[in-house]
């Protein structure tokens, strides 16, 4: 059997290499000769899985996507062709979540304001903006909640309509998928209309698709004066992004807000495990086979250590400022997708035990940190 993987995702060899012959693609050059006989197509959200590149695949029997995202796949076209095809829903819910509690905690710290009594509007409440709605109520923050599929399903009582949110809160993070057409479409859910309503302060937070803001009409309220402060991971046109944005935004990073190594190896783990039971095969490697020992494993708290410290721990793991660094240093001579490519080893909370006999144990543990007495 003949796998194709992307270059970008870890650990496929450790994973696949007993179930058949692992080659290695870019994303984005990604040809149709290149799916000449074969079996399994392992790709990432750059490459679009559409009539045109599966023209001379004449073996595909399987396609995998390491991501949640799914708009990059022609669905439709594998299920005509029976291409068994499957996602990797929740493999970055953790990874995204982190990325914004971090962000948050930087502008708390640079802004002077805490977070305590912050209210915080999450728009989209599947995998990722419950994850992140879990781990946010151990801050003594508000949370409001934006999902009318959810409202509709009858899954979210709480539901708050876009513009109330947006009028109340004082943080808002989008975790949608990007949805082009219909009554729920996703695409410039904020538009040049809405983003001329926005108050003086409030945060923008977008870590799910870049096409959910509209960024040229973004660019014009910013440059207008709008006071906004904006944290963006994902953009418009990626890996073609408007620069002029930039000087607007506070955190800025290479659409790598799910990139912890854990997210990224849990996305292989998923493809893997629906490939054999699709083949019929027991499923017996998991992360715990390949992942490494982390940098920092644990961390010793003092009976002095209050709320006010989490976000030195919190930072002492991951600290956004890092990545925005990177990209306003290189993007120029590196470009978008090399950044992207070559993103430094990022790790998730879990991989430090925290011990101590504070009372911020408990809010540690519900961050996502080991935690032990």
């Amino acid at each position: 059997m003949k796998i194709l993987a992307d270059q970008n995702m870890p650990l496929v060899e450790q994973f696949f290499k007993d179930m058949g012959e692992v080659e290695r693609f870019d994303g984005r050059q990604l040809t149709p000769e290149q799916l000449i006989d074969v079996d399994v197509l392992l790709t990432r959200s750059v490459t679009q899985v559409n009539s045109e590149l599966l023209a001379q695949a004449n073996k595909l029997s399987f396609v995998g996507t390491a991501t949640i995202g799914v708009d990059h796949i022609d669905t439709d076209l594998l299920n005509a062709k029976n291409i068994a095809f499957t996602s990797a829903p929740g493999c970055n819910a953790i990874a995204v979540a982190e990325y914004v509690i971090s962000s948050l905690f930087a502008l708390s710290q640079e802004n002077a304001s805490p977070l305590s009594g912050k209210t915080i509007g999450i728009v989209g409440v599947g995998n990722i903006g419950s994850c992140l709605a879990h781990k946010l109520k151990a801050l003594n923050v508000n949370l409001l909640l934006c999902d009318p599929i959810k409202h509709e399903q009858g899954l979210l009582p709480e539901h708050v309509e876009l513009d109330e949110l947006l009028a109340q809160s004082d943080i808002v993070t989008f975790h949608v998928p990007l949805v082009k057409t219909g009554t729920h479409k996703t695409l410039h859910m904020l538009d040049k209309k809405r983003l001329t309503t926005l108050k003086p302060g409030l945060t923008l937070i977008n870590a799910s698709r870049g096409d959910v803001i509209d960024n040229q009409a973004l660019l014009e309220v910013m440059e207008a004066g709008a006071e906004l402060d904006l944290v963006l991971d994902v953009w418009e046109n990626e890996p073609n992004i408007l620069t002029e944005l930039l000087e607007h935004v506070r955190y800025a990073s290479v659409h790598i807000a799910g990139h912890t190594l854990e997210g990224k190896a849990r996305g292989t783990q998923m493809l893997y495990q629906s490939l054999c039971e699709l083949k019929g095969v027991n499923a017996i490697k998991s992360l715990d086979d390949f992942l490494p020992p982390p940098a920092i494993k644990k961390v010793a708290l003092g009976s002095s250590f209050s709320e006010t410290d989490i976000a030195r721990l919190v930072h002492l793991v991951y600290d956004v400022r890092r990545d925005d660094g990177i990209l306003l240093r290189h993007l120029a001579d590196e470009g978008f997708d090399s950044l992207r490519k070559n993103y430094p080893t990022r790790r998730e909370f879990s991989t430090v035990v925290v011990e101590g006999d504070s009372t911020e144990l408990a809010a540690l543990a519900q961050l996502g940190f080991t935690t032990a007495n």
